[in-house]
Order: C-alpha cells, then sequence, then structure tokens
C-alpha cells in the first residue's frame, strides 16, 4: 500500500479542502504564539504589518506631476518648464498642492508625497504594465493578486482582489498564480458603473438551496477527477472558485446596492455626477468607484483598485488636466474623509498615481502641449503606516527627472508589500522552474523613510 502522509491524505481527499482547513489552522496556531511565520494565504503577516488593506487609485495616462503636486515655480532668470497652476501650502505640514485639488487638499496632512518616482519606460502599455506586474513585455500576476497570494481575503464570502472599471485583464491577472487570487473586475471596458456589477453572481433562475445543490452535484465530480490527480494545484483552484462564487451570492449584491447611502454621501462623493467626456476626461463615475471602495474595504476585501483615464493629454493639457481633477478631487477627498471617521485609514493604504508623468510647460510661450516624462513623477500615499503631511525625494529645478529619495515601481511594490506585514523580496512562487517575485530578480527596496 502506498504510504501517504496525513497531508498528503487531506491534499488528495475531498477536494483538498481538509488540506486548506489544515493550512487555515495552521495559520491561527501561529498567530495565537505570535510567531507571525506562516505560509502565504493564510492571513497572517510574515513580518510586522502596518496595513490590512490597499486602496490603488490609478490615475493612467500619466498624470502632469508639476500641476498637481510637485511645485515647480519659476525661479531662474529665464523662463522654464515647471508649474503654470497656482500652489498653495496647505495644512499644518505646508505640503505644496495645485488649486486643481481643493478639497483634497483639507487633507494634506495624511498624504505622503513620493516626488521622486521614476520608471523604465514612457512607452503607456509597457509601463503601466510594469507598475501593476513589475514586468514591461510579459504577463505576469498584478500587485493585487500577489497581496491576494500573501494574505488571503479578510471576508470569506468576498473575494481578495477587486478592480473597479477596469479594461486591460492584465492589470488583475493572477498569471500563474493559482486562479483564486486573480482579481475580479467590476465594470469593464467603459461599462456604466451604475450597471456594473460582478457577473453571473445575482441570478435568480434558481433559489439558492437549489445552486447549492448543484453545485455539490459538480463538486462531487470534481473530486472524482481530483482523486486521480492529487497534486493538480489548478483543478483545486477552480473548486476553491467555484465555492467562492456560491458564498459571494449572499454578500456582493448587497455591498454593490448604494441605494441605502443617504443623498448626503451620495453628493460628496459625486455620485454620477460627471457624465459628459471632455478631452480625454473619460465619465467614469469615479465618485461611485470611492464609494464601493469604501464599502470593498470595511467588508474586509484586501485589494481593491479603482481606475480613472485617461490622464493621456497630449494637446489641450490645460483642458483636459482641470477636467480629470474635477472628476477626481471631492470623490477621493470623501474616500479618506469616510476612511478617517470610521477609524480605517489607520490600517488602509491609499496609493495614487499612474505609470508616469509629464513634461511641465512653460509659462506665456502659447503652448499647450505635453509629452510623457518617466524619469520623473508623483505618487502619493495616505495611511497605513506611512508619514503624512510629509514628502520623500524630488525632482530638479524642471521636474524632468528624479535627482533625490529615487523610488521605482519594484521600490514602491516592496514598501506596499512590507507595509502589509509581506517580505517583499521573499515572497514567491515557484513557476517554470524557478522562483520568481513581485520586486523582479533585481528585487525592490523599502522605503522605510516614509514609515511613521
Amino acid at each position: 500500500m502506498m504510504n501517504y502522509s496525513r497531508r498528503a491524505m487531506l491534499r488528495s481527499t475531498s477536494c483538498g479542502f481538509g488540506y486548506l482547513a489544515l493550512q487555515a489552522l495552521r495559520g491561527q496556531a501561529a498567530l495565537a504564539e505570535g510567531s507571525g511565520k506562516v505560509a502565504p494565504g493564510t492571513g497572517t503577516p510574515q513580518t510586522r504589518a502596518r496595513a490590512k488593506r490597499v486602496i490603488f487609485l490609478c490615475m493612467s495616462g500619466g498624470p502632469a506631476h508639476l500641476d498637481t503636486f510637485d511645485y515647480k515655480p519659476q525661479t531662474l532668470k529665464k523662463k522654464h518648464p515647471g508649474s503654470v497652476y497656482k500652489f498653495q501650502q496647505r495644512g499644518e505640514s505646508g505640503l505644496w498642492i495645485s488649486e486643481l485639488f481643493p478639497e483634497l487638499s483639507r487633507h494634506a496632512d495624511q498624504l505622503c508625497m513620493l516626488n521622486g518616482m521614476h520608471a523604465d519606460t514612457g512607452i503607456h502599455a509597457q509601463s503601466f504594465l510594469q507598475l501593476h506586474t513589475g514586468e514591461r513585455l510579459r504577463e505576469r500576476p498584478s500587485l493585487g493578486s500577489w497581496i491576494n497570494y500573501g494574505l488571503g481575503s479578510e471576508n470569506e464570502n468576498l473575494p481578495g482582489f477587486i478592480s473597479l472599471n477596469t479594461s486591460k485583464s492584465t492589470i488583475y491577472s493572477s498569471a500563474f498564480l493559482p486562479s483564486i487570487h486573480n482579481g475580479t473586475p467590476i465594470g469593464v471596458n467603459g461599462e456604466d458603473m451604475s450597471n456594473a456589477t460582478i457577473r453571473n453572481v445575482s441570478s435568480e433562475h434558481l433559489s439558492l438551496r437549489a445552486k447549492r445543490r448543484q453545485l455539490d452535484f459538480v463538486q462531487m465530480m470534481n473530486r472524482g477527477h481530483l482523486a486521480q490527480r492529487a497534486t493538480e494545484d489548478r483543478l483545486e483552484s477552480v473548486i476553491e472558485s467555484m465555492e467562492l462564487g456560491y458564498r459571494m451570492q449572499t454578500a456582493a449584491p448587497e455591498l454593490l446596492d448604494i441605494s441605502t447611502e443617504s443623498e448626503a454621501t451620495l453628493e460628496r462623493y459625486r455620485v454620477g455626477q460627471f457624465k459628459k467626456q471632455i478631452g480625454t476626461c473619460k465619465p467614469t463615475d469615479f465618485g461611485r468607484q470611492c464609494l464601493l471602495a469604501r464599502r470593498f474595504a470595511e467588508a474586509g476585501v484586501r485589494f481593491i483598485e479603482l481606475n480613472h483615464g485617461s490622464w493621456d493629454q497630449h494637446k489641450n493639457h490645460r483642458r483636459d488636466l482641470e477636467a480629470n481633477c474635477r472628476a477626481t478631487d471631492a470623490p477621493i477627498a470623501a474616500l479618506l474623509d469616510d476612511l478617517k471617521d470610521r477609524d480605517l485609514l489607520k490600517d488602509t493604504l491609499v496609493v495614487w498615481g499612474g505609470e508616469f508623468g509629464r513634461p511641465g510647460l512653460t509659462p506665456e510661450n502659447g503652448k499647450n502641449e505635453t509629452g510623457h516624462n518617466a524619469r520623473g513623477f508623483t505618487f502619493w500615499l495616505a495611511g497605513g503606516g506611512v508619514k503624512g503631511g510629509h514628502v520623500h525625494g524630488k525632482t530638479n529645478e524642471t521636474g524632468a527627472r528624479a535627482v533625490e529619495g529615487k523610488i521605482h515601481f519594484r521600490d514602491l511594490h516592496a514598501t506596499i508589500l512590507d507595509l502589509l506585514g509581506l517580505p517583499p523580496n521573499d515572497l514567491t512562487y515557484y513557476y517554470a522552474g524557478r522562483q520568481h517575485r513581485l520586486t523582479g530578480p533585481e528585487g525592490g527596496k523599502v522605503a522605510t523613510e516614509i514609515f511613521a
């Protein structure tokens, strides 16, 4: 008779659910003992965690850093590229913020500016992919999938990773990670966010009891299939996904229904108020996205990505930038208000940024066109254990390149993972003959200078 270990037996019977339960129990035991060293996916950080979840405000297209958060006044005798909008020092920290963000400016003392960001390329698709996955050319697991793999969801009835108003599957793909860590898209390719939902999760053609019986029948066949393939992790992942889909039927529809929110709340978030495209600024109902993000964060979703585009304003720079800022300013401020008021901001890391920045305009020269700048641009973070009212890094006098406190995307990824209690360069997955990690072969440097 084949000599099975108890762990092998649990893996090879009952769809591997016994093994999954064992892993969860081991994680709980490690937490109780205070060791903090558990396998990925058990929900327990492996190092000190300052944050429990992430909300990523993705501004695709390349936000103009010099006209938003990286103030470059005219200090030389000759006019040079710089900021063409007025800036004001805000909050007790005196953070310089553009006039284009009057509502967000109220949160100056919660913002941690990263003015030394830089990337490898000024090509949209490649830099956008690298921002999300660490790779420029190949599909790899996204940041949200790595976090979900490392920590799992805080709510067993909801996915650990949700992507709102998404357009490219590569930004929420789990790639070679088990498919249970794939992001769940809500609102795809410009779909009206007021109608966007998690597809096939709220069907009413059968009662919940009948659906359970139907799923039990399918899973019985899956068990028979898996019994002959005890090491088939992909099949186990599919089984897990089907069970999660069933459980989501009771939790997800209620969270997506914002009719229970007050009129005052809907107004603060500007839900449904930006319905017309202005230049490159698309009507993505960013207010609804921010409100849903708050609801998902409260419910225990680990990683939530919001998407607003496009900031790709080559021509009519001023018109398009103003429209993009107007569409996102109040909703972001409302989100930060609610996270703070509900005592969630302290362990929710909010991240704002895009795939690169833009060269500055030269005042009074009559030109209104910008290009791409991957050598220096701005991200900001809030909550989740980072310093508020703080500026880290800087660009040169024209904002053309980062010169101090430089942070590459892999360093940003490493910093986010570390804030969540995950070892950034040791969170790996074996695939195609070698170990892979989000921070790539070079590894990422954690920006501990920004930690509170």
